[in-house]
């Protein structure tokens, strides 16, 4: 266990950058890891040393064979990440943009007066592809509302409203305002006993730094990551596309492959850059775990990762210490419920009295990095139905530790006395 091994804790730190310092502001705590987790240090100087490359791929020359080579092992790091020995990945503009593209091409190949299905949970990012492309290829929208209490969507709230003529579907495996983790193979599976045919787009993004991925159990067409929210880089987004939706007509160059999703020439160190996560799941996942397979590694890496970020949120919520846990603190609510299992990574607060805005710059000025969600077009969804007008995003990662758990605390317990 990782909160049982100093060692391993201060191992962990150590290959992240800007751990424990902002280069701007100076010695902080980083609690907004939902807007983006910390970066790998290797991911850093993957970054550096690839974009000192001037050459190409598909040239016939050395370095452009190189090239070629350091991609298709990307792909096989990133299929192992996943769990999946079928589909494709491609790399685009970001995680929305390629939740966009996944989502208009299975929406326009459907027929005309089908149906298309999501949640009121889901981040804009797949919310609106399905609602804008529905309309546009003539489908009908059928909205699956979630449950307030527990900021989430279960395989049985699909399931209720599931037709024979739905033929695309969306899933929102965590939110990034609630922090709950969705049952995606469950949904999957509620989706595919009346319409197996159905195309099924997951948006991974939140979820994808709290534990495993595992496409084999899914049984889905489409994935989407963030990349810079799984201790890599901003600038682009992976998708993963079984065949199935690879057969599909989709945007592409007149001529070329017709199983290409790329456009253009792509930057080599955006796909190496996620050898380099891969990699870091599987030394982790040989610290906490005897595992000799690298997939297991990642398993055991996933299990490990989810446990200690329980722990975490447990603390915050429960108290550590002499210092009280949010549940005690009369000033302070917990959205979705102070105990759900299907908590990952984040705790969403709101402090009675005090704009969640004032509050995070409060807690900013204690060099504690937080941040303000809004009942705007990304959180609406979530907070207006609770009648909140924004809260504070307390998220964290398996780098962050109970002295820093603590710390939050007392800053939050000091705006109560």
């Amino acid at each position: 266990m990782i909160q049982d091994n100093p060692a391993l804790i201060h191992a962990i730190r150590a290959r992240f950058a800007h751990v424990d310092s902002c280069p701007f502001q100076g010695p902080r705590i980083f609690f907004e890891n939902a807007g983006g987790a910390l970066t790998l240090n290797s991911v850093v100087e993957t970054s550096a040393k690839f974009a000192a490359i001037p050459d190409n791929q598909g040239r016939d020359n050395p370095a452009s064979h190189a090239l070629v080579d350091i991609i298709n092992r990307a792909k096989a790091d990133m299929a192992l990440l996943l769990n999946t020995i079928s589909g494709q990945f491609f790399v685009g503009e970001s995680g929305t943009e390629v939740l966009f593209r996944m989502i208009r091409t299975a929406c326009v190949n459907a027929p005309k007066g089908t149906r298309v299905i999501g949640s009121s949970i889901e981040h804009p990012a797949s919310r609106s592809a399905a609602i804008r492309w529905a309309g546009i290829a003539g489908l009908d929208y059928v909205n699956v509302p979630h449950n307030d209490a527990t900021g989430m969507v279960t395989a049985a709230d699909y399931a209720e409203l599931m037709t024979p003529d739905v033929t695309v579907a969306t899933i929102l495996h965590a939110s990034p305002v609630t922090g709950m983790g969705m049952d995606v193979a469950a949904i999957s599976a509620a989706i595919r006993a009346v319409a197996p045919e159905c195309f099924i787009i997951v948006d991974g993004i939140q979820h994808a730094a709290h534990g495993q991925i595992d496409l084999k159990a899914y049984n889905v067409d489409g994935y989407a990551i963030s990349p810079y929210k799984m201790f890599a880089r901003h600038g682009y987004g992976v998708a993963w596309t079984s065949d199935r939706m690879t057969a599909l007509p989709h945007d592409m160059l007149i001529d070329a492959p017709t199983n290409s999703w790329e456009f253009g020439t792509r930057d080599t160190g955006s796909y190496t850059t996620m050898s380099d996560v891969v990699a870091y799941f599987d030394w982790l996942g040989g610290e906490v775990s005897d595992e000799a397979e690298p997939r297991a590694r990642i398993e055991a890496a996933g299990r490990a990762i989810h446990a200690y970020e329980t722990y975490l949120t447990d603390a915050m919520i429960n108290g550590t210490g002499n210092l009280p846990g949010l549940r005690d603190m009369d000033h302070v609510s917990v959205l979705a419920g102070e105990d759900n299992p299907a908590r990952e990574g984040l705790v969403g607060v709101v402090v009675h009295g005090m704009s969640s805005p004032d509050v995070v710059r409060l807690l900013n000025n204690q060099g504690i990095r937080t941040h303000t969600r809004k009942a705007d077009h990304y959180s609406g969804n979530v907070l207006t139905p609770l009648g909140l007008s924004d809260c504070i995003r307390i998220s964290l990662c398996h780098y962050n530790t109970i002295g820093e758990v603590s710390q939050v605390l007392g800053a939050l317990k000091a705006l109560g006395d």
